[in-house]
């Protein structure tokens, strides 16, 4: 058997692992939520201890997620085949891989240490393209402004980890530079992030949720020129994704929407537009 690599990630990037983790879990299931084919692969060739994070409840959540995410962009891709998708906080997250329609152009961003892991399992293609940098930073957007828009951009677990001036620098870049552009992100309430740091410190995680959300229609009022499209929360499960859920699955989401709907808004899968060039 081949020996196991060793990840040195620093505070943040090192969260990558844990949907990697779930994505793995969940596809060896007979009716997986989500079907990675590689993450398991991934997983076995990576030294790391995974086992603290499996959890029933935080495997679903995970691929719920990621599967909600999922939906988003096929919905964009169904309108525009050929425009230019950019994956913020790439990870080694598979979306291309699962959704590539033979047309699309795929930019995956994350930080140069995360892009040194990934280039690892994935390789650039002429449709497909890596960019080292933190999104905080402008440089890369010249390079996806060289594809053809329209442009979709989506943060899955990514802006919960920055303050919410960054937060704000962030998406107020992207709105000038893509005019018109989507942008699909989550957001989670103070009593979420709360919790969740919480959870991140029993199981030895060093990164910490930095900006909590309580509602997202407040980001229109940021001035940034972004207009909320929807938003949804974690049992507001989209049609195509509900059909694969598990009878008792389904039954719980209603109980938990029915029994504890202040709780269920703890989170939120948000998508926005940007305004039109003039």
């Amino acid at each position: 058997m081949a020996s196991r690599q060793s990840v040195r990630l620093s505070t943040v990037p090192e969260t990558l692992l844990v949907p990697l983790f779930a994505r793995a879990v969940e596809s060896r299931r007979k009716h997986p939520i989500l079907y990675d084919s590689r993450a398991a692969g991934m997983v076995e060739s990576i030294d790391w201890d995974f086992q603290r994070f499996n959890q029933r409840w935080r495997v679903i959540g995970c691929t719920l997620r990621s599967a909600a995410f999922d939906e988003l962009v096929k919905e964009f891709l169904r309108g525009h085949p050929e425009g230019t998708l950019v994956e913020i906080g790439a990870g080694l997250n598979t979306r291309f891989e699962r959704l590539d329609n033979g047309r699309l152009h795929w930019f995956d961003l994350d930080l140069p240490e995360v892009v040194e892991l990934r280039r690892e399992f994935f390789t650039d293609t002429e449709r497909r393209t890596t960019l080292a940098a933190s999104v905080l930073d402008a440089g890369w957007m010249a390079t996806v402004r060289q594809s053809p828009g329209p442009y979709f951009f989506v943060a899955e677990a990514v802006f919960i980890y920055l303050q919410e001036q960054e937060v704000k620098a962030a998406l107020a870049q992207i709105a000038e530079n893509f005019p018109g552009a989507s942008i699909a992100f989550d957001t989670t309430s103070h009593h979420a992030v709360n919790g969740a740091n919480k959870d991140h410190a029993s199981r030895n995680m060093a990164a910490r949720f930095a900006w909590a959300c309580d509602d997202p229609r407040v980001i229109e009022n940021w001035d940034i020129g972004l207009r909320l499209v929807e938003s949804r929360t974690m049992v507001d499960v989209p049609e195509p994704l509900l059909a694969r859920l598990s009878l008792p699955m389904r039954t719980t989401i209603r109980v938990l929407r029915t029994l504890f709907p202040q709780l269920m808004k703890a989170y939120h899968l948000n998508l926005f537009a940007g305004q039109s060039a003039s």
